[in-house]
C-alpha cells in the first residue's frame, strides 16, 4: 500500500505542478501569476486528477494491469518515438514537425484506443454492453506511430527551418570532444 501511495502521490504532485506552472502561469497568465494563484491551481488540479483517475480506474477495473500499461506505453511511444528519432537523425527537423508529430501521435493513439475492442465490443472491454469498436487492434501503436512519423515529415516540410545549424554544430563538437562541458561539481 505504501508503495502505491508513494507512486500516486509523486505522479499527482508532478501533474499538478506541470499544469500550475507550465500551463497556467506560463501560457494562460504569461508568467505573471502570483504564488497563491499557482498553489490554488495546483490544488484544484490534484482534485480533478484524482476524480478522473478514480473514474478511469472504475471503468478499467476488469482490465489486466499489464494490458493497461501497454496502452500507456503505446500512447507515449506514438508521441515521443518519431520526435526523438527525427531530432537525432534529421537535421532539417524543426519545431513545426515536432509539434505535429507529438499531437498526431497522442490524438491518433487515443482515438484508436477509444474505437478499439479494449473499450467496447467484447465482453472483456471497459464498456462491455456497448459496441462502437471499428478499429480491430487493441493496441494503437502499429497505426499511430507511422501516422506520427508522417505528420512529423509534413510538419517539418510545411514550416520554415529553425536555422539552428550553429547550435547543432556546437552540440556535435561538444558531444564528440567534451569541449565546453562544465567540470564536475563537488557536493
Amino acid at each position: 500500500f505504501a508503495t502505491v501511495l508513494a507512486v500516486v502521490a509523486g505522479l499527482a504532485i508532478t501533474a499538478s505542478a506541470s499544469v500550475a506552472h507550465d500551463v497556467y502561469n506560463n501560457v494562460l497568465r504569461d508568467g505573471k501569476a502570483t504564488e497563491e494563484e499557482t498553489v490554488r491551481v495546483s490544488r484544484i488540479t490534484v482534485i480533478v486528477l484524482g476524480i478522473v483517475s478514480i473514474i478511469l480506474g472504475i471503468l478499467a477495473m476488469s482490465q489486466n494491469v499489464a494490458f493497461l500499461v501497454s496502452l500507456a506505453f503505446a500512447v507515449a511511444a506514438s508521441a515521443n518515438v518519431p520526435t526523438i528519432l527525427f531530432s537525432l537523425y534529421w537535421k532539417r527537423f524543426n519545431t513545426g514537425g515536432a509539434v505535429a508529430s507529438m499531437y498526431t501521435g497522442v490524438i491518433a493513439s487515443l482515438v484508436l484506443i477509444f474505437f478499439s475492442p479494449a473499450v467496447s465490443g467484447v465482453p472483456s472491454a471497459m464498456v462491455p454492453n456497448a459496441d462502437w469498436s471499428i478499429f480491430p487492434l487493441t493496441s494503437p501503436g502499429l497505426v499511430a506511430i507511422p501516422l506520427a512519423f508522417i505528420a512529423g515529415i509534413i510538419g517539418t516540410l510545411a514550416t520554415k527551418p529553425d536555422n539552428l545549424d550553429h547550435l547543432a554544430a556546437e552540440m556535435e563538437v561538444r558531444s564528440l570532444t567534451g569541449v565546453g562541458v562544465e567540470a564536475p561539481v563537488d557536493h
